[in-house]
């Protein structure tokens, strides 16, 4: 039997119609000879909803409960698709991310996957059963449950079909695949057939919903296809896999907007070694991830340090840096919770010229201030004020021709 993880999102089960649904399409494929792992995430709006009720108890929840709290909606997923499957005539059986054996580290709503045991699935699967994991969870060391952050369900199932030997990882969401810009910001968008891991990695981390940054990081390192594809349309999806001579024929395959930054300004630092890194070291020790740093050093021999994170991130960081600016003798902190990332992706850029020009030139022309830049071998990324956000967008596709049929050829200039 050939042998596949399948993961559906929220959307997807989101009630209990579509359960019924996803039991439907899982019955199918499993009638087409497929040996199947089911990774589920929780209803949709179902995590909104534990995290709101955490809140009205407490301003600031227990991370350890916290976990605990967030895992259930995963498991009345999975369970609900079990019950289903079971009421067509197909023998499933559920399981929890401790069940399986997902080993993570201790980090409460942003854990790592360590190990994965798999041993309970696998006897599933020999029993002839299809298997159908809560996503987003694990346990620790002393067996405290742990979330993978937003997105986990994602890093849940990648991870499984590295375990377990998948011969490809399909993830069902309500889009039927990746697209070189958000369609619902330009209309014009295309689908892409295939996209490599190193392009979808910077799309997923910068901004892109369509999977989780660390499902690809996995997806990566053990060489994992992973397939996108939509849950209530047919179609042939886009698969995440090795770069090739097609792919790096494209120069620019597409565009992303993230709205969720903010940027801490820490003015008046003096330019001495090692003030930076008790900064960045104290933000550090929170799990706050940053993304772009610039600093400017003035003739008074004082720098200011800029740097960008999650805007979800950004009044912690700020309380941290605001409770070391003595020790350091900076003079102030300002965060600015009103900017967007907009950025290009692909991957033939780092052997061709010019994309830098036409990204810059095109937002010149709409008047649309450049506040920072950051750059990779297949990426450039710019912080515009948020209001320019969607302009930006629509802007950068056009001027890259990414609506035209040929995805393999640049604008005229470039």
């Amino acid at each position: 039997m050939r042998f596949v993880v399948k993961k559906f999102g929220g959307t997807s089960v989101g009630n209990i119609d579509r359960i019924l649904e996803v039991a439907k399409q899982v019955a199918a494929a499993r009638n087409r000879g497929e040996q199947i792992v089911v990774v589920v995430s929780a209803m949709a709006g179902e995590t909104d909803r534990l995290v709101k009720l955490s809140y009205q108890v407490t301003e600031n929840p227990d991370e350890r409960e916290f976990d605990l709290l967030l895992s259930t909606g995963e498991m009345v997923s999975s369970a609900l698709l079990t019950m289903a499957l079971n009421a067509l005539g197909y023998a499933a059986e559920s399981f929890t991310g401790r069940q399986v054996g997902i080993l993570t580290d201790s980090v409460h709503t942003k854990a790592r996957i360590r190990k994965i045991d798999g041993e309970r699935i696998l006897h599933a699967l020999e029993q002839g059963k299809i298997a159908v994991v809560a996503g987003f969870q694990g346990i620790d060391e002393r067996e405290d449950l742990t979330t993978l952050g937003r997105g986990g369900s994602d890093t849940t199932a990648v991870a499984l079909a590295a375990a377990l030997g998948s011969a490809v990882c399909e993830i069902y969401t309500d889009v039927d695949g990746v697209y070189t810009a958000d369609p619902n910001l330009v209309p014009e968008a295309r689908r892409l057939r295939k996209i490599s891991y190193d392009e979808m990695l910077e799309m997923a981390s910068l901004g892109a919903k369509v999977l989780q940054t660390r499902s690809v990081e996995v997806a990566k390192i053990y060489n994992v296809p992973v397939l996108v594809k939509s849950t209530f349309q047919e179609g042939e999806g886009t698969m995440v896999t090795r770069a090739d001579a097609e792919l790096e024929k494209v120069v620019v395959s597409g565009l992303t907007l993230d709205k969720n930054q903010a940027r801490l300004t820490v003015l008046g630092v003096p330019d001495r070694p090692g003030l930076a890194a008790k900064i960045f070291g104290k933000v550090s020790d929170a799990h706050i991830v940053v993304d772009m740093i610039v600093q400017n050093v003035s003739e008074q021999e004082l720098t200011d340090i800029s740097f960008t994170m999650a805007r979800s991130d950004g009044k912690k960081a700020f309380a941290l840096v605001h409770e070391v600016l003595p020790e350091i003798g900076a003079r102030d902190v300002k965060l600015d919770g009103k900017i967007a990332k907009v950025s290009v992706i692909g991957a033939g850029m780092h052997s061709h010229s010019g994309i830098a020009t036409t990204m810059f030139a095109a937002l010149a022309r709409e008047n649309i201030n450049i506040l920072m830049i950051s750059t990779s071998e297949i990426k450039i990324s710019c912080i515009i004020d948020e209001k320019y956000g969607e302009l930006a967008v629509r802007t950068l596709h056009e001027a890259f021709g990414l609506g035209n049929s040929r995805d393999d050829e640049l604008p005229e200039g470039c």
